[in-house]
């Protein structure tokens, strides 16, 4: 870009106030207009719920940048209440209307960022009109929400879809001291966790006193006058007194469209990896965009502020002369749901079988620290590989302390290219406060380089049903007398790990033998012990605590749904 050009950025917050930030440190002498249709440039997004739920109390700590203050930092002349509502590529110019002064104006432009972001989706559902139904997006959806708590002191809500924002909002609610239910369309919460993870969330969430209904959806909302009936579409109806529709995103691309820009079936922007879109001179950025995926090398749309925030700077590269590209979205994401940390990275189950990649996983249960240090908790952690590269494809934690520095570990692994045989050799930070000698990440590597190089064959929870009970196999149990007694998989007979070696003569040679334990740790060197015997050895992966816990949570979801309709 020749230094001085006109650069006009639609929308602000992550993509638009990142790009023109940028713009200004590579360009004093630039031009840059920034236009907002909502009265704020730059908040904090991810912090609403928050301060719904009375953990952030200023109001002044969402908005991150006021028009003056970004202003009087970065010179940028930002004109907010504002609306670009029509695009001229050819001419470069957009049409604005001020929503203050009711004027629409021309204005022109040698470069145009679009970051108008995405708009709450909200489904064809009779009742949605009502003034108890809220979605939350902005600030002023914050306002709304808050101050109907405040002034109507509601006893209950219904959240309406089990994402990110859908869970933040039900813990927020009911620190907030409302009666909480999410209902949700899908077999488990928040859609980058697979079923088996996300079993964990579901017991801590219910644990909790937030009621849960899965597999099912709302099929209309009644407004009685004193509070709503949520009917779902079961036929079954809920009462409260506020609704959340927190059901996703679409992008808010419709400007773009009308302008003859290029957008994919879902009305995401198609960009280059430079974020420049089908018209010249057009750069395109954040949730608006469609991304390609860092894995799976597929199309994409993961609407988040990381992702956003970069794609902002890269166009403002790109604009300045600098030779920059969006490499793909990885999707690493964390949440945190009263006292549990939820984080994920790269592909799940589902995206690995719809990308065709063949693939095996793994499972472990690690401590957050040394275990003689107190104060330590119990973390579980998957992961993902490409059967044939061995490069690391995803990966989830479900935990407490530690998972998100964990998850980073993770992430950056699979942004470099690892393979999971790479975690093992991992010089992670050590100190009983912090960690364990062998990491949670180093443990997971180690157990993955395991099934890898042949040590240890592996079956998994959802094998468990269908193992033969003929007699055929042997079902071996190695946890202790009193871990036996807290219950068994049926099938299976108990020899304690210490007593394999002198009772080993009680296992039919000529038979594959599948062994769990707690966690699988135990079982595995159980597998050691009988491999060393002459046995065909297979490891239950997770143990006895993951199958418990997802065969547990596929009986509480129905009997979660039963009692709380």
């Amino acid at each position: 870009m020749a230094k001085g050009q006109k650069v006009v950025i639609v929308g602000g917050v992550a993509g638009g106030a990142s790009a023109a930030a940028r713009l200004r440190r590579l360009d004093e002498q630039a031009q840059i207009v920034l236009f907002e249709k909502g009265e704020y440039i730059s908040f904090a997004n991810c912090g609403l719920p928050y301060y719904i739920g009375g953990e952030i109390r200023d109001k002044s700590a969402l908005t991150l940048q006021t028009p003056q203050s970004f202003h009087a930092r970065f010179n940028v002349d930002v004109r907010v209440q504002n609306e670009v509502t029509k695009i001229n590529p050819q001419a470069k110019t957009v049409t604005v209307q001020n929503h203050q002064s009711g004027q629409t104006y021309e204005e022109s432009y040698d470069q145009l960022i679009l970051s108008m972001g995405a708009a709450p989706i909200k489904p064809p559902i009779s009742g949605m009109e009502s003034s108890r139904v809220f979605t939350l997006r902005n600030i002023p959806d914050t306002y709304a929400i808050k101050g109907f708590i405040d002034e109507r002191t509601p006893k209950s809500a219904v959240v309406v879809g089990g994402g990110y924002i859908g869970v933040e909002m039900a813990e927020n609610l009911k620190n907030a001291g409302l009666h909480v239910t999410i209902v949700e369309l899908a077999d488990h919460l928040i859609a980058p966790l697979d079923f088996d993870m996300a079993a964990d969330l579901h017991q801590y969430v219910v644990s909790k006193g937030i009621s849960l209904i899965l597999k099912n959806g709302v099929q209309a909302v009644e407004d009685t006058g004193e509070g709503l009936n949520v009917l779902l579409q079961n036929g079954k109806k809920i009462g409260c007194d506020m609704l959340i529709m927190s059901v996703g995103v679409r992008p808010d691309s419709q400007l773009a469209k009308d302008a003859g820009i290029a957008v994919n079936a879902r009305g995401c922007i198609v960009v280059d990896e430079h974020m420049r879109t089908s018209e010249p001179d057009i750069y395109a950025v954040g949730d608006a965009v469609e991304i390609t995926d860092f894995v799976s090398q597929n199309k994409g749309f993961v609407p988040l502020a990381g992702p956003a925030n970069r794609q902002g700077r890269i166009a403002a590269d790109n604009i300045c002369g600098i030779n920059s590209t969006y490499g793909g979205t990885q999707g690493s994401a964390v949440l945190k749901v009263f006292d549990m940390t939820v984080a994920t990275t790269g592909l799940n189950e589902t995206a690995a079988q719809r990308a065709g990649i063949a693939y095996d996983k793994t499972y472990t249960y690690s401590a957050s620290h040394a275990s003689y240090y107190p104060g330590g908790n119990m973390m579980s952690i998957k992961i993902l590989w490409e059967k044939d590269s061995l490069r690391l494809l995803g990966a989830q934690i479900v935990g407490f302390d530690g998972v998100d520095k964990r998850m980073d570990v993770l992430a950056t692994a699979i942004r470099l290219g690892a393979k999971a045989t790479d975690l093992t050799r991992l010089e992670l930070c050590y100190a009983p406060p912090f960690s364990s000698a062998k990491d949670p990440v180093n443990m997971i590597g180690f157990v993955a380089e395991n099934v890898i190089n042949g040590k240890m064959k592996q079956f998994f929870w959802h094998d468990v049903a269908t193992l033969p009970r003929d007699g055929s196999v042997t079902l071996l149990d190695v946890r202790t007398n009193t871990e036996v007694a807290r219950g068994m998989i049926d099938g299976f007979m108990h020899i304690p790990l210490d007593s394999l070696r002198e009772r080993i003569g009680e296992l039919p040679h000529g038979k594959p033998v599948y062994v769990h334990c707690h966690s699988g740790l135990r079982s595995y060197i159980a597998c050691r012990i009988l491999q060393g015997y002459g046995f065909d050895c297979y490891n239950l992966a997770g143990g006895w605590r993951l199958y418990h816990t997802v065969i547990t949570g596929q009986k509480a979801q129905e009997y979660i749904c039963t009692e709380c309709k």
